[in-house]
């Protein structure tokens, strides 16, 4: 048996240090470095690298030579997953879906194996056990239709001797951070371990072709459990957000190498499971009786999709000595700067002010195109006037007052059009090449804050 062999890991991005270091120079962070000890032996070879590592040997190619196939994706039933990985599950690609605990990250992928229609799908589960799963399975809805294999394990040894009686065509892991190898000698969770872990069934996706999905915790600052090197060995990186206390979840794309980066997903918690929501504009916007100051609704695009969200806004006067800033939703720096371009550019004294911005529905947003709905928004507030309710806003504000022009206006419009809005500003430089009489919805066009205020409010 070889000689036991230690090192030394930063727990943040995972750097190996052969002696201890008070302060990582990879990252610059101070005291993550932990002892972990490991062990070179043959003997504790995984079974799938002995068995599968003299079976073919990779030569260089000339790029000309190489032929290339369109792969044919593997399209779920769920539009909003296939939306987010960019068509489909590519065959052999490895997804990392990360989110805080009870979020719904082991409910979405059960649904998801168990409603895949002609495909047989081995999940993997070191945290609960096949009667809780089970129960879970009957709250689903399709689940007696499934061709879903259930396997309680922790070993990788042990989980591919079951792949290769299974066959599986899609693989599922709850979760990345209860595997061991017995390649490794450290506890579940380490750094090594889960390195080591997802190399294995790295080398599993890409030699067999089968799509490989990891569930993976989250730390307290947000980001996904493990060392930094995780997310650059898997293909897609997700992340699975919203508040445990309401019904709906986001999913959204990190990183994606066979799709758009930016996209996004929504969900809506119930009894039966995760209900996918096609259009959530509506329930972004909260339907009014009557119309209220402060209030504006923006079309924004998150990645490929528009949305109209709800922009809410309140001004009123400080109780404090120093006025009070506050954003949810919306970046607070940017908040600050338009409200430095009202008070220079337009007159509005605000500095004596508190200022509270809140977007409607949970999300997070930084597409610039808000900024002239949360311009309306505050002024609205602080004169105490409200906004036609059937008015939406879809432009950057400058730092000298003049209205920007932003991307894909077409989309946008479109979109508030369907909603049964009557009238959208926009920038007059997003006027070029825009076929105004395709369109119901009166489009106005503007080039300074003063005009769309006098437009508004007279």
């Amino acid at each position: 048996m070889a000689k036991s062999k230690s090192a030394y890991f930063c727990q943040s991005c995972g750097y190996e240090s052969a002696k201890w270091l008070g302060k990582c120079p990879s990252c610059n962070q101070w005291n993550t470095f932990v002892e972990e000890v490991i062990e070179k032996n043959s003997a504790a070879i995984p079974d799938w690298k002995t068995s599968n590592s003299g079976k073919r040997a990779n030569k260089p190619v000339a790029i000309h030579e190489i032929s290339f196939k369109e792969e044919n994706r593997l399209i779920t039933p769920d539009a909003e997953l296939n939306r987010v990985l960019g068509g489909g599950i590519v065959p052999g690609s490895l997804v990392l879906i990360g989110g805080e605990p009870g979020i719904g990250k082991s409910t979405l992928m059960l649904q998801v194996s168990l409603n895949l229609p002609g495909l047989k799908v081995l999940y993997v589960s070191g945290e609960e056990s096949e009667q809780q799963i089970k129960m879970r399975a009957e709250r689903l809805l399709k689940a007696s239709k499934a061709d879903c294999y259930i396997l309680t394990e922790t070993s990788t040894q042990n989980i591919f001797k079951q792949i290769e009686t299974i066959a599986p065509q899609l693989v599922v892991i709850d979760s990345i951070q209860t595997l061991h190898s017995a390649h490794i000698e450290s506890t579940p969770g380490s750094v090594s371990q889960v390195r080591e872990c997802t190399a294995e069934l790295l080398r599993f996706a890409k030699e067999t072709g089968t799509p490989v999905f990891l569930i993976g915790h989250i730390t307290k600052d947000g980001t996904i459990a493990g060392p930094k090197i995780l997310e650059h060995m898997v293909d897609t990186v997700l992340q699975f957000e919203g508040d445990r206390h309401h019904v709906y979840r986001i999913l959204r794309s990190v990183k994606n190498r066979f799709g758009s980066a930016a996209e996004l997903g929504i969900y809506e918690m119930q009894g039966s499971g995760l209900r996918e929501v096609s259009n959530p504009s509506e329930i972004l916007l909260s339907q009014r009786d009557e119309p209220l100051s402060g209030i504006t609704i923006s079309a924004m695009l998150e990645g490929m999709r528009p949305m109209l969200i709800e922009t809410q806004a309140l001004v009123s006067h400080s109780a404090y000595g120093t006025p009070q800033r506050s954003a949810t939703g919306f970046d607070t720096r940017r908040m600050n700067m338009l409200l430095a371009v009202l008070e220079k550019r337009c007159g509005f004294r605000l500095s004596t002010k508190d200022v509270f911005l809140n977007i409607a529905g949970g999300l997070r947003v930084e597409d610039p195109a808000i900024d002239l709905a949360v311009v309306v928004a505050i002024i609205s507030s602080h004169e105490d006037l409200p906004v036609p309710t059937k008015a939406c806003f879809a432009a950057e504000v400058g730092l000298s007052g003049e209205i920007r022009a932003v991307n894909r206006i077409e989309q946008r419009i479109a979109e508030a059009e369907k909603l049964g809005f009557e009238q959208i500003y926009i920038s007059k430089y997003n006027k070029k090449g825009l076929d105004l009489k395709r369109y119901q919805i009166e489009i106005k066009t503007v080039a300074k804050v003063e005009e769309v205020f006098s437009a508004l409010f007279g």
